[in-house]
């Protein structure tokens, strides 16, 4: 498939979640076959009131590619500036969040508010595609409250946008419940540029089964990549041996801790890489030890003669 001119050659991308897709972890996810990657979420006014912060998270390097920016905001005319701003640093897509449930999110008439107003949806969507020479992609949910993600995809879709990801639940259900796959289904029926499923995607029997009964272009793997980033390898290649060693684990995670520290220095790593931990230590012999262990340590030194002590595990 292709978004834009832009070829895609695998089945799984990785989908944007904030304070976990950072350039570290998308760095420890290309080793397995992401078909492309998406940043944290980017504040327009941000960029536009050229915070620090805001900028740090445009960052990436070569191993992330195709790479997309994902915005979020709420203005039209917000969408075009921030997007000029940012025109010596363009990724590869522009992504445009119409699907994060949180609270402070939405409150600004961001995320998913936005499927309230799908009139508006189409403003932005035209207003980045004028802005810039980029391929846009637009993240969208199956509703607010009801159902109208095919309508909000067709409205995208003609206003410029190269492809939809669709997570198959509504923002009043956030993760609650599960994500549909029927609205993913109808929305692939409902436009003829690409779709991407999203939700649900743990293992890659789901990702099998996302792409077999909505037939969907791509799926997109949130949460199910936390600790495991091997996902990616197993629904390209679901034949292929799903076993991981506790050897290679054991790699990855001190790689992981190692890119963490490099880009955001020792203090900020050690804390952000504690969360990763958690999840890469599910269904590890003696985890709560271990677990305890991580929170304990105050130096990568210590962190990294803990992730050695995987290869040892039974």
């Amino acid at each position: 498939m292709k978004i834009g001119n832009i070829e895609i050659s695998k089945l799984a991308s990785l989908a944007p979640m904030a304070g976990i897709t950072d350039r570290a972890f998308r760095e420890i996810c290309s080793q397995f076959g992401v078909a492309y990657f998406t940043s944290e979420m980017v504040s327009v006014k941000g960029l536009i009131y050229n915070s620090t912060k805001t900028f740090s998270l445009i960052n990436h390097g070569g191993l992330e590619r195709p790479f997309a920016l994902q915005l979020f905001g709420s203005d039209p005319k917000d969408f075009s500036h921030a997007v000029k701003l940012i025109e010596n640093d363009l990724p590869d897509i522009i992504d445009i969040n119409m699907g994060c449930p949180a609270t402070k999110i939405v409150r600004e008439n961001s995320g998913s508010a936005l499927m309230k107003n799908p009139e508006l949806c189409g403003e932005i969507v035209r207003s980045v595609k004028d802005a810039c020479f980029l391929p846009v992609t637009v993240k969208i949910r199956a509703g607010w409250d009801t159902i109208n993600a095919p309508e909000v995809a067709k409205i995208c879709q003609q206003a410029g946008a190269s492809a939809i990801t669709v997570h198959g639940r509504t923002k009043v259900q956030a993760y609650s419940g599960y994500s549909s796959l029927e609205v993913i289904k109808e929305v692939k029926k409902a436009v003829s540029i690409p779709v991407i499923g999203n939700g649900d995607i743990a293992s890659a029997t789901a990702g099998k089964t996302m792409l077999e009964e909505t037939q969907c272009d791509l799926v997109a793997v949130g949460r199910g990549a936390i600790g495991n980033p091997w996902i990616f390898s197993q629904i390209n290649d679901p034949d292929s041996d799903k076993t991981v060693s506790e050897e290679e684990k054991s790699r990855i995670i001190c790689m992981h801790l190692e890119k963490l520290c490099t880009y955001k220095g020792e203090s900020v790593g050690i804390k952000e890489f504690r969360k990763h931990m958690s999840s890469y230590l599910k269904g590890v012999h003696n985890a709560a030890e271990l677990r305890r262990k991580v929170f304990c340590a105050e130096t990568k030194s210590q962190l990294l003669e803990i992730c050695f002590s995987l290869k040892n595990q039974n």
